[in-house]
């Protein structure tokens, strides 16, 4: 059963069938305000942190038939009851005679059709204007006139998103609302915690003379006489109560008679959900959005902005599929994953701890950097203030407070207190974001260490490059009895958490890959010295990898605290695991000849039609000196499923060693555009990479599941852009070293690469995957393959013709 389709000229992916397996969703705003959206209107919304400040209830756990934080009531009067229906389908269930959910960029649109009345709502947050609105458009598409009533209604939440759930008497008590009437009929509901009063309030409001308003779930549905979200009573009522709740379960309920409405004839109610200290202070932005012309202008100002990110490249290849994904889908997933981290999802609830991952942003702000640098940049300088001074980083921290923690080592006293990995992520971000945009001042920039004194002021500080740098000698000073990095509470697997003593083969390729891009860094800065040392321990750790790791037909993953491997044929279970194999290569220890035995295993053993699994064979059943791998079943999640973090790495690797039709073949399978006609078994949005799929060892396999924010986004849009298309920037230039299947004709893109315009096209006539003949920018013969910078805010053409 199809549920929609990809319409690339909208930008859009349309759902035709609100039904969809799973909660369909999409980000509105960004971490200073907004949330998601569902695909039958409901949203959960906050303000700054999603732990902290949650205004909307919202209830992932719900089925999707149920309200679930918002929608909107249409009532028609016919005879001596109202007709009542949601143009959201739900919660009112009824049968449509149309239903879209238009999934654009920053912004849902909902159209539908039903009793004759026509509703298009488009929800979204204006650029630096902390409000959702929507913007409801109603239509009577009957021959004779009707009088329609409009009713809006929130759900909210306690703003420590936590307490909703944790204590259901603390927290009704604490709950008020209050009407603010103005003239012309206008009304302010509010809503607020009490301990808030002053300092925060909710509000809700419209455009439209608002005829009266509920403020209490009870009231409003008829809980005495077991009305329902479906069929709440008080709307059989010609007016609602106008009672300001001072405690219990608050909502937000505004009741608009819209009068008479012609045949064909359109009315338009815009609503804003916002907070601020005080609502005096809003009063002003609150009238600027009930005004039309701003909603219009707003909303056209988000598409610019969209217009704007997603020029800076775009591509035209044979594969239609792979051109929606890049050029539409891929980098705005990689914007929302780069706003939000794991911060609030349909899976990640924005309470409990998770905060933003030290790991995970790091590389999240790789998939941003070509389309938003400084934005990138930002959040970099975020990550780097949490940086230790010995060069091992916090694992997560939260953006409102920059407050930083452990992560999940602080439940096991019993092993290391840090991640091995995290620290040498961030050498990665950094020097793409100069390879990018040339600011070299950057790393001159001064930027304190984690640590503090005793009056919160930071003990050291150091140069951008000076983190770097302590980032590769922590883990230099960080081995294990093999010489290789320890592991840490864990490595980029969370779940593996071994004993004290256990060394991590990615955390050497890590620490190898560190070193190969300071290398180059420090050459283009010409710091020999450190070039020729970074070199010798680049060597060794290449020598301790290969003497120790090599298994025979691939590479080990772990060696235990008692010097038993973890990835061996020796194992029972977990005797390969793909992140050994891509690794290896990528950082460059992998021999030609072992990175392609390596890599044929990984091909043999993991891969699936449904994309690489992770390892193989599942563990079943509990191992405490393994940790949270062996709590999953064989075939989900870290425990051989298919954890798509890792598959982009896989092509990355094919074309390193030159095999485009293989590496092609991965981005495929995992392509989610190709899903949308097999949604009953993927059940997800395909308009977005999962985190997971099952392996093909459990009986659901192909469900994928954790959708939206996933490191998956940023790594598969530069497997995409930087790999198989091979565009890639340099400290010095613009480099073009394709590595495309072989059947491809060839291919054409638009880079936009300091302050130029690149016109890139790529001849492949004899029918090869990589090797580039020559290169001709402008008309002229350039020697080797890295197109020249130019800074003239001028379009350049480059031509680079493939032959082996």
């Amino acid at each position: 059963m199809k549920y929609g389709y990809f319409n690339d000229e909208t930008r859009e992916y349309v759902i035709t069938n609100p039904k969809t397996p799973t909660k369909w969703i999409n980000y509105v705003g960004n971490l200073k305000f907004g949330g998601f959206v569902d695909q039958t209107g409901g949203s959960l919304i906050c303000k700054g942190d999603p732990a902290l400040n949650r205004i909307v209830k919202y209830l992932p756990q719900l089925p999707s038939y149920e309200f679930n934080g918002e929608t909107t009531y249409i009532r028609v009067k016919e005879n001596d009851s109202y007709n009542i229906f949601s143009p959201y389908y739900v919660p009112t269930l009824d049968k449509y005679d149309l239903y879209e959910c238009r999934v654009g960029l920053g912004y849902s649109k909902y159209i539908s059709e039903i009793n004759g009345i026509r509703t298009e709502i488009t929800v979204f947050v204006p650029e630096n204007d902390p409000r959702l609105i929507r913007d409801i458009k109603v239509t009577n598409l009957r021959t004779t006139p009707v009088e329609l009533d409009l009713i809006p209604v929130v759900e909210y939440t306690h703003f420590d998103a936590l307490k909703q759930f944790t204590n259901a008497d603390w927290v009704p008590q604490t709950m008020e609302s209050k009407l603010i009437e103005e003239e012309n009929g206008f009304k302010v509901l509010t809503q607020n915690a009490f301990m808030n009063r002053g300092t925060s309030v909710n509000y809700f409001t419209s455009n439209h003379p608002i005829s009266s308003i509920e403020s209490d779930r009870k009231i409003f549905l008829g809980d005495n006489e077991f009305g329902t979200w479906a069929n709440p009573l008080s709307l059989q009522n010609e007016e609602l109560s106008n009672y300001e709740a001072s405690r219990g379960d608050n909502i937000g309920a505004l009741l608009h008679h819209l009068g008479e409405i012609a045949p064909g004839e359109s009315k338009r109610v815009i609503t804003q959900l916002g907070q601020g200290e005080e609502i005096s202070r809003e009063q002003n932005s609150i009238n600027k959005y009930r005004d039309e012309k701003n909603v219009d202008e707003a909303f056209n100002s988000l598409a610019k902005f969209w217009d704007n990110y997603l020029s800076k490249l775009q591509v035209e290849t044979p594969d239609e599929q792979m051109n929606t994904l890049l050029n539409i889908h891929n980098p705005r997933q990689c914007y929302i994953t780069k706003n939000w981290s794991r911060d609030l999802s349909l899976y990640q609830l924005g309470f409990g701890g998770r905060g933003i991952g030290f790991r995970d942003s790091s590389q999240d702000v790789l998939g941003v950097i070509p389309n938003y640098p400084e934005d990138a940049r930002e959040l970099i300088e975020k990550l780097l203030h949490t940086q230790k001074r010995n060069g091992s980083a916090m694992h997560q921290f939260f953006a409102s407070t920059m407050e930083a923690n452990e992560g999940d080592s602080r439940e096991r006293p019993d092993r290391p207190d840090y991640y091995g990995d995290d620290h040498l992520w961030i050498v990665q971000s950094v020097c793409s974001y100069v390879k990018e945009t040339g600011n070299i001042d950057f790393l001159n920039k001064e930027i304190p260490f984690y640590e503090k004194d005793s009056e919160g002021n930071p003990q050291e500080s150091g140069t951008v490059l000076e983190h770097l740098k302590r980032s590769v000698h922590f883990t230099r000073n960080d081995t294990g009895a093999n010489g290789l990095p320890l592991l840490g509470f864990a490595d980029w697997n969370d779940t593996i958490n071994l004993p004290t003593g256990a060394e991590s083969f990615i955390n050497a390729h890590l620490y190898g890959k560190a070193l190969l891009e300071l290398i180059d860094l420090l050459e283009f800065l010409g710091e020999t010295e450190t070039v020729e040392t970074y070199k010798t321990w680049y060597a060794e750790m290449k020598e301790v990898v290969n003497n120790v790791g090599w298994d025979g037909e691939w590479y080990i993953r772990y060696i235990d605290h008692d010097g038993e491997p973890l990835g061996s044929h020796k194992n029972a279970h977990g005797q390969i695991y793909v992140n050994g194999q891509t690794w290896a290569t990528i950082s460059g220890f992998a021999t030609e000849e072992r990175a392609e035995t390596a890599l044929d295993s990984v091909y043999r053993i993991l891969n699936t039609k449904n994309g690489i699994k992770l390892s193989y064979p599942g563990f079943n059943g509990f191992d405490p000196n393994k940790g949270g791998i062996t709590t999953y079943p064989p075939g989900a999640k870290e425990n051989g499923g298919i954890f798509l973090h890792t598959n982009p790495w896989a092509m990355i690797a094919e074309t390193i060693v030159g095999n485009g039709d293989r590496a092609f073949e991965y981005y495929k399978q995992v392509n989610p555009v190709y899903k949308n006609d097999k949604i009953d078994e993927y059940e997800i949005e395909p308009y977005v990479y999962p985190q997971n799929i099952l392996g093909d060892e459990h009986p659901q396999f192909g469900l994928g599941r954790n959708s939206w924010l996933s490191g998956t986004s940023s790594w598969m849009y530069q497997a995409g852009t930087k790999y198989i298309l091979g565009i890639m920037a340099a400290y010095d230039g613009l480099i073009i070293n394709p590595c495309i299947p072989k059947e491809w004709d060839g291919f054409k893109a638009t880079k936009y690469f300091r302050n130029a315009t690149y016109e890139i096209e790529v001849i492949n006539s004899n029918h090869i995957s990589k090797g580039v003949k020559s290169m001709t920018v402008d008309g002229e013969k350039i020697e080797g393959n890295k197109a020249p910078i130019f800074n003239d805010g001028k379009t350049h053409k480059v031509v680079v013709v493939l032959e082996d």
